[in-house]
């Protein structure tokens, strides 16, 4: 009774992956079910998860409410919109006046934002540590492993955060100035063409940064390296897989897609949903797919790397494709090796009454132990015996070669695996 309790309590505490009971083949078999099954199964631990993180991004979303006020408050100043022609008094040097003062509200958003955003990366370092623990399928606390997490990717998170927001703020900046010279310089021709190009120009490295930034999110939540090599791995990837990270950039940004609609219906929908879990679901899209891609061109080159957490191969074998490490090869190998029954792989002599184990009398002898003796391994001759004669039996050939034919394909993935050239794997933070 006390030994159920027990296991009752650490069940509780560590969560069923952690449990002996936990079959690996309940585990999703791909990155969609794997988003589905933790979505739904660990909905309430995603929404604090969420507050968490949200918590930390309020002076962020402050100043954004801020900037727009004083963009509200600037509509109703200035006459922007009213007729200058009719009856309206018209102010003098209005030429260039609104994309001055937008200018301005941005300096003041930009520079509000980047230090903001050293906050944002306290609930964004242990926000992104949970949901990767959740994509690892490992039990959590979702208040411990928050704060584990702060400690653990504070660092990386701070540097993910500034990069991005430094690039935002500059670019923004080029944008704002290229629009107020345009207007307030009334530029034509090519000194308008080559503003218009700048313009382009910095949207384009906002687009890329952002991709970057996920990217470096993904990558400091999973190892640890220095800043520019973060760098230089996430611009590598957002390259290598443009398609994919602009597709799953969208899914994952879903739920601000709604603050775009002027409806009131849609803007407090939109808020009702980051509230809820916003935050956490972009986290989770992102890593999830993340992993994918790691465990697809990253992992399997890398010795002591674990591929595939949290995924489950339904058919029970390797897939053999050059995308599997050595490590779940041998994981497929030991599934093999426990498969197989040797009461069905090598011939046992059926039991009958030709040998017997010499019986003990109540008082025995030296001369007893040693007739014991001689009956115990005359009986294990014997099976042995008859264990050659029936080894080339037809159903022991046929059961065993298709154990044989699997492991050799296993061996030759091994030895394949083996002479490819290692690279010492970067430490992966949390174990």
């Amino acid at each position: 009774m006390a030994q159920q309790k027990k296991g009752f309590i650490t069940r509780l505490l560590e969560g069923k992956e952690k449990s002996e009971e936990y079959a690996r083949s309940t585990l999703p078999t791909n990155r969609w079910q794997l988003f589905w099954d933790i979505f739904k199964g660990n909905f309430g631990k995603i929404v604090k998860v969420n507050l968490l993180t949200l918590l930390f991004f309020i002076p962020m979303i402050a100043v954004i409410i801020l900037h727009y006020m004083l963009g509200e408050s600037n509509s109703v100043l200035y006459p922007f919109g009213a007729n200058l022609g009719t009856g309206y008094p018209a102010a003098p040097m209005q030429q260039g006046l609104s994309e001055y003062l937008t200018m301005t509200n941005s300096l003041i958003l930009f520079i509000g934002i980047v230090v903001a955003s050293a906050i944002a990366a306290v609930g964004l370092s242990g926000g992104m540590y949970v949901i990767r623990n959740m994509v690892w399928t490992e039990g959590i606390f979702v208040s411990n492993d928050f704060w584990r997490g702060i400690k653990l990717n504070y660092k990386n998170a701070l540097q993910t955060s500034l990069f991005f927001t430094l690039v935002l703020a500059i670019s923004g900046l080029l944008i704002n100035f290229a629009e107020f010279s345009i207007v307030f310089q009334g530029l034509t021709g090519w000194k308008s063409v080559w503003m218009r190009i700048s313009q382009v120009t910095s949207y384009v490295f906002i687009v890329l940064s952002a991709m970057m930034t996920f990217w470096m999110i993904a990558l400091g939540v999973n190892y640890k390296f220095k800043f520019f090599q973060m760098l230089k791995n996430s611009f590598l990837l957002t390259i290598g897989t443009l398609p994919q990270t602009v597709f799953f950039g969208v899914l994952a940004l879903l739920p601000y897609v709604l603050f775009l609609f002027e409806s009131m219906f849609f803007i407090v929908l939109a808020i009702m949903l980051v509230l809820l879990f916003g935050l956490a679901y972009t986290l989770l899209v992102w890593l999830d797919f993340a992993q994918w891609v790691f465990d697809k061109y990253i992992n399997p080159k890398i010795e002591g790397a674990k591929v595939g957490r949290g995924i489950y191969n339904k058919d029970g074998t390797s897939r053999l494709t050059g995308d599997d490490s050595a490590a779940a090869i041998e994981y497929q190998r030991n599934l093999l090796a426990h498969g197989k029954s040797r009461l069905v792989a090598h011939p046992i002599k059926p039991i009958d009454d030709s040998l017997q184990v010499y019986e003990l009398p109540a008082s025995f002898s030296r001369e007893d132990l040693k007739r014991l003796r001689e009956s115990k391994q005359n009986i294990i001759e014997d099976s042995e015996a008859y264990a050659e004669e029936h080894k080339n039996d037809l159903r022991y050939v046929e059961y065993n070669k298709q154990f044989e034919e699997r492991e050799k394909a296993l061996q030759d993935e091994l030895d394949k695996n083996g002479k490819k050239k290692k690279r010492k794997p970067p430490k992966m933070l949390g174990e």
